[in-house]
């Protein structure tokens, strides 16, 4: 499938830093998150996270969201992006791997537990594409303050699924 939202070099340098401005924008304690939950910004999930994602049924390979919709879902200490893009049953679709915001991997702090298994590191992703795509692209009139919007609007809801908010208690939040 072809990229319709191919990032140059620079592009993702211009991306990056309003993923900066964002982090440096937020309250203080939510910096302070970000100390300990590394945010990773890619153009876009690859294959093996999509197979993995697919495999713990946060996405699904049968469409069910409307074009141009982003998916979101969450499960097993997994979620991906926001703005609900869901089939009644909360499965996002894979038909488009552009569509997707953000994911928090890891368990969130509200499902930790101090006995059992050793849990991997949390992450945040912001995937470059899927945001710049949501936002309405670089070619519109202020491209820089809708992108940087959206994602100051990514990093929260990913944040939110940090103290185990789920895709409702964000919606509620407006960060959805």
């Amino acid at each position: 499938m072809a990229n319709p939202n191919a990032m140059t070099d620079a592009l993702r340098e211009r991306f990056d830093r309003l993923l900066q401005d964002a982090i440096d924008s937020l309250p203080p304690a939510f910096r302070a998150v970000l100390e300990e939950v590394p945010v990773v910004a890619v153009d876009s999930p690859d294959a093996a996270l999509l197979a993995q994602l697919r495999h713990e049924g946060v996405i699904g390979p049968t469409p069910t969201s409307a074009p141009g919709t982003p998916t979101s879902a969450s499960t097993g200490g997994t979620s991906a992006a926001h703005q609900d893009g869901t089939s009644g049953d909360g499965t996002a679709t894979d038909d488009d791997p552009w569509e997707l915001l953000g994911l928090h991997s890891g368990v969130a702090i509200t499902e930790r537990r101090v006995e059992g298994p050793v849990e991997l590191p949390e992450t945040i992703h912001i995937f470059r594409q899927g945001v710049v795509r949501f936002a309405g692209g670089w070619e519109q009139e202020h491209a820089d303050e809708a992108i940087y919007d959206e994602v100051r609007t990514t990093l929260l809801h990913e944040i939110g699924h940090h103290f185990g908010l789920d895709e409702d208690d964000l919606e509620g939040l407006g960060y959805a």
